[in-house]
């Protein structure tokens, strides 16, 4: 059958760069969490470094909302399945495993206490390679491969059964909430926020979101010829819980580490859970609403930090270490936070300028940061004429088209 084209969805780049700029942001603001809790300022340092907190589920529930946008209405068939595998193969793991030896390395070339013998270097580093501890920012790619190996199953279950997609959202809640109950009173898991379980229902909303995108599309676009009160009082409760749970998410949190204030785990669970799964639905309105201008010079840049976004989340954290090894001796309060500003803006703005310039002229660059625009890998395939670049997402089998 003639594959047909389907309809591109460039508002979901906007989402991606907001995306990434909280997970710099949470990154940039870690140590002053911890360092300047004697500041004025505290309160912003802790705000910023938990409200950014979405920019993990925020990216599950994308990617989960792109596989199933583009694979809804195709057969999950031995030939579609290997190729699903081979690009995931090239265009993840191939980078997940090149930058855990990169940061591997590195932390031996910081003083590791690894012992220094080859046979107990690579236990070490298929351990920590198998479980996305080579750094502290891989969990994501362990996570995302957890997700991939489940697909194939969660999509014959909403091709097989029609209701299966109705009831997503909440199967996937009561599949999280029972991993972390069960993990508080039953057995407890070393690293949990490491494991695909702990996001069940952000992978699972974003499922949903990509399987009835044609009909949600005018929902999240709010035009005022389209609106209808259900609509309208939708988006307020979704908006309501955004503001009340992230509200009560950054209270907890300042007075857990301003005064040791404790709470009870299943407390922060629940907000945050409330808080990533309404922050998903709220980037993507303020995307669809920001797209309508998206010949702005904001919009063009955020885009092109969208398409970049899977190369910048692997090297930044390289370039926020190097900043942080030539930290002056600041007495000044108000220099001191100049200088926690610089370690985001340069962690942004040189991972950005590095992934763009190796993306344009370096043939292989997606051994190192997956499908690029501009890499020679693949852009020559009839397969993905349809689709955009896009960092997260290899694109070279998930075009947007169905067969």
């Amino acid at each position: 059958m003639k594959p047909r084209t389907k309809e591109k969805i460039p508002e979901l780049q906007l989402v991606r760069a907001m995306a990434i700029l909280a997970v710099l942001m949470v990154h940039a603001t870690s140590y002053a969490t911890v360092q300047l809790t004697h500041s004025s300022l505290y309160v912003v340092y802790n705000a910023l470094n938990v409200l950014m907190k979405y920019g993990t589920p925020v990216f599950i529930a994308l990617s989960s909302m792109v596989l199933f946008y583009n694979y809804k209405d195709r057969p999950m068939g031995r030939q579609l399945l290997r190729r699903f595998y081979k690009q995931r193969l090239l265009y993840i793991l191939l980078p997940y495993v090149m930058f855990s030896l990169f940061y591997f390395i590195l932390s031996l070339m910081a003083g590791s206490n690894e012992p220094w013998s080859i046979t107990s270097l690579a236990e070490s580093f298929a351990l920590k390679l198998i479980t996305g501890k080579a750094y502290t920012h891989l969990y994501y790619i362990f996570i995302m491969m957890q997700f991939y190996l489940a697909f194939p199953c969660v999509l014959w279950l909403f091709q097989r059964y029609r209701q299966f997609p109705q009831w997503s959202i909440v199967i996937g809640l009561l599949v999280q909430w029972a991993f972390i109950i069960s993990n508080k009173f039953l057995f407890q898991v070393q690293n949990k926020g490491s494991w695909a379980l702990s996001y069940v229902a952000c992978y699972m909303l974003g499922s949903a979101l990509g399987y009835y995108y044609p009909q949600l599309r005018t929902w999240f676009l709010m035009r005022k010829e389209e609106r209808s009160f259900a609509g309208v009082l939708t988006w307020i409760v979704i908006w309501a819980l955004w503001l009340i749970s992230a509200t009560i998410h950054v209270y907890m949190w300042y007075e857990n580490r301003m005064y040791g204030t404790s709470y009870n785990s299943l407390v922060f669970e629940l907000m945050y859970n409330i808080y990533s799964l309404s922050s998903t639905l709220v980037l993507l309105q303020i995307s669809f609403l920001m797209y309508r201008r998206q010949h702005s010079f904001v919009i063009r840049k955020l885009e092109r930090l969208g398409t970049l976004s899977f190369g910048v989340y692997l090297i930044h954290p390289f370039f926020l270490l190097l900043y942080r090894q030539f930290s002056p001796h600041i007495g000044s309060p108000q220099l001191i936070h100049l200088w926690y500003a610089g370690g985001f803006f340069c962690a942004l703005l040189c991972s950005w300028l590095v992934v763009s310039v190796i993306s344009r002229f370096l043939p292989f660059a997606w051994i190192l940061f997956g499908q690029l625009p501009g890499t020679g890998k693949g852009n020559s395939s009839k397969e993905i004429q349809f689709s955009q670049p896009n960092s997260f997402y290899p694109k070279t089998d998930d075009t947007q088209q169905a067969t």
